[in-house]
């Protein structure tokens, strides 16, 4: 294992900011409590009433939409990548490429604060792969498998 994998690290949103694009009312995650190099990362969404998806989904039981899990863990993986890919350099993008094995367990609700666990389950130069399980108090609500895409940008 190496060094970077092995010490633990969090990312507070000002650190999300600066490695994700993704800005309110988009950002999934709201911080990373622990990463292990680009190798497992743990990111953390508090679902609030105030969300913008709750005003039609559903109105008087409001729920999670599932797509929404899954941007979830793909901006949590997204950041692991970008922050093992970019130490020395501008910060690149990073595009969702593939979802499988999607499953949603039970449903998340306001006030519920969701657990990202990102595993990477292999790498191949630019990109990565994922497996995510989405956690409330301890319970399964949400599992996928992940792929993603490190892009340098262009000089404009």
């Amino acid at each position: 294992m190496n060094e970077a994998a092995a010490t633990i690290e969090s990312f507070d949103i000002l650190q999300l900011l600066k490695y994700l694009p993704h800005r309110y009312p988009f950002l999934m995650v709201d911080r990373i409590v622990e990463a292990r190099g680009d190798s497992f990362g743990i990111g953390i969404k508090n679902v609030s009433i105030n969300e913008p998806q709750f005003q039609g989904h559903f109105p008087g039981r409001p729920v999670m939409p599932g797509v929404l899990l899954i941007e979830g863990m793909a901006q949590t993986a997204g950041a692991l990548c970008i922050r093992a890919h970019s130490a020395e350099r501008a910060v690149p993008l990073v595009y969702f490429m593939s979802i499988d094995k999607a499953k949603f367990r039970k449903p998340v609700l306001p006030g519920d604060r969701v657990e990202y666990h990102m595993t990477r389950t292999n790498r191949r130069r630019n990109m990565w792969w994922f497996s995510g399980r989405a956690l409330v108090d301890g319970a399964l609500v949400c599992e996928a498998d992940i792929g993603a895409m490190v892009v340098e940008e262009a000089p404009a």
